[in-house]
C-alpha cells in the first residue's frame, strides 16, 4: 500500500516472480549448483531446472527438502509459491476482464439499464458482471462461442452480421421473457388451429388481441412475445425453437401498421409450422424473401391473412368502401388489405386508404 497525503493506493504489479528466482540467489550465495541442488535433495536435475524458470510448481514436499538443503524454512518457500500463482491468476484475470469490457463497448447497455433490465452503475466491472450475467455467460468468450460460431444459425443472418451485439440484446430480451410464459408441448396441428383464431382477432383492439393470441398461441406450444426494437437491430420478428417441444415468436413492433404486424407475426409463424425446429428466421420485415423459406413463409403470410380463393378480387379493390366492405367479408381487418393492396402494386405507398390503417404503439410512447 502507497500513501501519497492523505490517499492511499494499492500497488498491484502486472508480472510475477516465481519462488524459482529466490532460490536461484539462495544457491548462488551457498555456493551450490543446480545440479549439487538436484543431488542434495534427490531430485531430478531437469525438475530443479524448472522450478528455478517458474515452470514447475513448488510443492510442500519439496519446500520440505530444500529447508533441509538450504537452511531457509518451508513456509517461506511455499509462502512464494502461493503469492506466485495468485499473482499470475490476477494476471489472467486481468487480461480477461480488458478483454470483457472492450467487447461490452459491443453491448447496448444503455438501453438495457433504460428499460430496467440491468442495474445503472459507474462502475465498469460491476456493470460487466451484470451484463454477463443478462446474456447468462461467464465471460466475452462463452458469449462468442453461443453466439458467434460458425454453426450458430444466428450467423446465417445478414442482419446479426451487421451489429451482432444489439441483435443477440433483443434476441436474449424475447428469450428470457419466453422463459417466462408456460407453453403445452409444441402440436402442429393446434397451432394451426390457433392461427386461425388470432387472424380473426385482427380487428380487435391490442388491448384485446394481444392477451388473447399469446394465450392461444402458449396452448399450441408457441411462446408469443413483444420486445421494443433496438438501436442497430433493424429485426421486426424472429423464430426460432428454445426446446423441441417449445417455439418462440418474437416481434418488435419495428413497423407500427397493423398490416406490418400481422404480416411479421403470420410470417414468423410460417417458419414454425414448415421449418426444420434447428432453424433461426431473422427478419427485417420488408416481405422480399432472400431464399426459399422465405418465401415459403411469405406465401403462408399472405395465404394466412387473405386466403387465394379470394385473391382474383383485390384488383377491383382501388376505394375505401370497397376495401372495408371486402375486409368485412373475410373477416380481417381493413388495413391488412390495404397492406396487401399495396405489396401487389394495386395501390400506390401513399395513399389516401392508408386512413385505413391503425398504428400501433408501445404503451410508454
Amino acid at each position: 500500500m502507497i500513501k501519497m497525503g492523505n490517499r492511499r493506493y494499492a500497488y498491484t504489479p502486472d508480472y510475477a516472480v516465481a519462488p524459482g528466482a529466490t532460490l536461484q540467489e539462495t544457491i548462488d550465495s551457498l555456493g551450490m549448483t543446480q545440479r549439487e541442488l538436484a543431488v542434495r535433495t534427490g531430485m531430478a536435475p531437469k525438475t530443479i531446472n524448472e522450478i528455478i524458470k517458474g515452470k514447475a510448481a513448488l510443492t510442500p514436499d519439496t519446500s520440505v527438502l530444500l529447508e533441509r538443503v538450504t537452511g531457509v524454512p518451508s513456509r517461506m518457500w511455499n509462502n512464494l509459491e502461493t503469492n506466485y500463482r495468485e499473482q499470475l491468476a490476477k494476471i489472467a484475470d486481468r487480461e480477461r476482464l480488458e478483454a470483457d469490457l472492450a467487447w461490452m463497448k459491443t453491448i447496448p447497455t444503455k438501453e438495457l439499464i433504460s428499460r430496467g433490465t440491468i442495474e445503472p452503475t459507474t462502475d465498469k466491472v460491476t456493470l460487466l458482471h451484470s451484463v454477463l450475467k443478462f446474456f447468462g455467460v461467464g465471460s466475452s468468450e462463452q458469449w462468442t462461442q453461443v453466439w458467434m460460431q460458425p454453426e450458430a444459425a444466428y450467423r446465417k443472418s445478414e442482419r446479426f452480421e451487421a451489429h451482432p451485439g444489439a441483435v443477440a440484446t433483443w434476441l436474449r430480451l424475447g428469450e428470457l421473457d419466453a422463459q417466462k410464459i408456460d407453453t403445452k408441448p409444441y402440436d402442429r396441428v393446434r397451432f394451426q388451429k390457433a392461427l386461425t383464431t388470432i387472424r380473426s382477432l385482427t380487428i380487435q383492439s391490442p388491448e384485446v388481441f394481444e392477451p388473447r393470441m399469446r394465450e392461444a398461441a402458449a396452448e399450441a406450444g408457441v411462446a408469443v412475445v413483444f420486445v421494443p426494437e433496438l438501436k442497430k437491430c433493424p429485426i421486426s420478428g424472429v423464430a426460432r425453437w428454445l426446446t423441441p417441444d417449445k417455439a418462440l415468436i418474437q416481434l418488435s413492433l419495428r413497423y407500427k401498421t397493423e398490416d406490418q404486424f400481422w404480416f411479421s407475426f403470420f410470417h414468423e409463424a410460417g417458419h414454425i409450422m414448415n421449418d426444420p425446429k434447428k432453424s433461426v428466421s431473422i427478419d427485417d420485415g420488408n416481405g422480399h424473401g432472400t431464399d426459399e423459406r422465405e418465401e415459403r413463409a411469405n406465401r403462408f403470410a399472405a395465404d394466412m391473412m387473405i386466403p387465394a380463393v379470394h385473391a382474383s378480387r383485390l384488383q377491383t379493390l382501388t376505394t375505401q368502401p370497397k376495401v372495408t366492405q371486402f375486409a368485412k367479408e373475410i373477416g380481417i381487418a381493413p388495413g391488412i388489405v390495404v397492406g396487401r393492396l399495396q405489396r401487389e402494386g394495386v395501390l400506390p405507398w401513399p395513399s389516401p386508404l392508408n386512413s385505413l390503417k391503425r398504428r400501433f404503439t408501445w404503451k410508454d410512447e
